[in-house]
C-alpha cells in the first residue's frame, strides 16, 4: 500500500511538471521574436497570404486562447501540424524516437561498462599507481565535453584512421526491410548482422562521445563506494572466511555498492538523452535532436512544443522507473 502511495503521488507530480513544462515552452516560444508564417512563405508572398496561414494555425488568436486550442488537441492525440514539414508532429516525433533511444541506450551500455571496468580495476588496484592512472583519466573525460569528443573522434576514428562511419544512421545503399524505426533491433530480430554491424558501425562514435563523460562519473561514484563498502563488517567476515579479493569485490562488496550508483545512472541518463541534440547535429545523426535543431531554426512552434514535451515525458518516466527499481533493491526502503 505504501509503494502504490507513492506511485500515485509520483504520477501526480509528473503530471503538474508536464503542465508546467508545456505551459513555459508555449509562451516561450511565441514571444521570442520572429513570425514562423513569413519564414516558410516566398518572398513574393502578399499580407493576405500571411494572414491566411497565420489564420491557419491558428497564431492570430490570444497566447491563453492558442494554448487552450493546442492543450485540447493534446488531450486527444492532436500535437498540431508541423509549420514546415506540413506533417502532424506526433508523427514526425516518433518516427526520429527510435533513433534517439537506440542511440542513447547504446551510449549507456558503453557508458556503464567503461565506468564499471575503471571502479572494479580500481578498487582491486586501489592504494597503486594503477588507480591514480584511472583517477587522471576519469577527471580528463570529464573536463571535455561530449560534443568535443564527438570532434575528437571524427578527427581519429574518420578522418585519420576511418574505421567508422561519421554520419547518417545507416548506409543507404543497402537493402532496409525495416517495418519499425527501431533499426537496430529490428535488423537483429531478422539476423540481418550486415545491417546490424553497418548500425552499429554508424551508431558507435556518437554513442561514445556520450558516453565517455557519463563513464567517468559513473566509475569515480562507484569505485568511492565500493571502497566505502570493503572496510564495513560483512565484507571483513567474508575475507576471514577465506573468500578471495575478487569474490570478496564481486558478490560481498558491489551489490551493496551499486544502489547509489543506479541512482546516478538514472539521472544522468536523461541529461545524456538531452545531450543527443548537439552530437546528433555533429553526426547527422537522424534522431530527434537534430529534428529539434531544425525546428529550432525555422520558428516550428508545434514541432517545437512536441519534441519538448516528449523530452519531458522520457525524462519523468525515467526518473520514476529508477525510484521504483531504487525500492525494489534496497531491502530497507522495500521492507519500511
Amino acid at each position: 500500500m505504501q509503494l502504490l502511495r507513492a506511485i500515485l503521488q509520483r504520477l501526480l507530480t509528473t503530471a503538474i511538471t508536464l503542465i508546467g513544462v508545456a505551459v513555459i515552452v508555449f509562451v516561450v516560444v511565441r514571444v521570442v521574436p520572429g513570425n514562423p508564417i513569413a519564414m516558410m512563405l516566398p518572398p513574393g508572398a502578399t499580407d493576405e497570404d500571411i494572414a491566411r496561414l497565420t489564420a491557419q494555425y491558428g497564431l492570430d488568436k490570444t497566447i491563453p486562447e492558442q494554448f487552450l486550442i493546442w492543450a485540447r488537441g493534446v488531450l486527444h492525440g492532436d500535437f498540431g501540424t508541423s509549420i514546415t514539414a506540413r506533417q502532424p508532429v506526433l508523427d514526425l516525433v516518433l518516427g526520429r524516437l527510435p533513433a534517439t533511444l537506440e542511440l542513447s541506450l547504446m551510449a549507456l551500455v558503453i557508458a556503464v561498462i567503461l565506468g564499471g571496468i575503471a571502479a572494479l580495476t580500481g578498487t582491486r588496484k586501489r592504494d597503486t599507481l594503477t588507480e591514480a592512472g584511472i583517477d587522471i583519466t576519469n577527471g580528463m573525460a570529464l573536463s571535455i565535453p561530449d560534443f568535443l569528443w564527438g570532434l575528437l573522434l571524427i578527427l581519429a576514428f574518420g578522418v585519420l584512421v576511418p574505421i567508422f562511419h561519421i554520419s547518417g544512421r545507416v548506409t543507404p545503399s543497402l537493402e532496409l526491410p525495416f517495418t519499425t524505426d527501431f533499426y537496430l533491433v529490428e535488423s537483429l530480430v531478422r539476423l540481418r548482422f550486415d545491417l546490424w554491424l553497418d548500425i552499429v558501425s554508424h551508431m558507435f562514435l556518437p554513442a561514445l562521445a556520450l558516453a565517455i563523460p557519463l563513464a567517468a562519473i559513473i566509475g569515480q561514484l562507484l569505485k568511492q563506494s565500493l571502497k566505502e563498502t570493503m572496510h564495513l563488517d560483512y565484507v571483513t567476515l567474508a575475507r576471514t572466511k577465506g573468500y578471495g579479493e575478487n569474490h570478496v569485490i564481486l558478490r560481498e562488496a558491489l551489490p551493496n555498492a551499486i544502489l547509489p550508483t543506479l541512482t546516478l545512472v538514472g539521472v544522468q541518463f536523461t541529461f545524456l538523452i538531452g545531450g543527443t541534440v548537439i552530437i546528433e547535429r555533429l553526426f547527422s545523426y537522424e534522431g530527434l535532436g537534430n529534428m529539434a535543431i531544425d525546428a529550432v531554426i525555422n520558428r516550428d512552434l508545434p514541432l517545437i512544443q512536441g519534441i519538448v514535451i516528449l523530452f519531458a515525458v522520457i525524462f519523468t518516466a525515467v526518473n520514476l522507473v529508477v525510484d521504483l527499481l531504487y525500492a525494489v533493491l534496497n531491502p530497507r526502503l522495500r521492507h519500511g
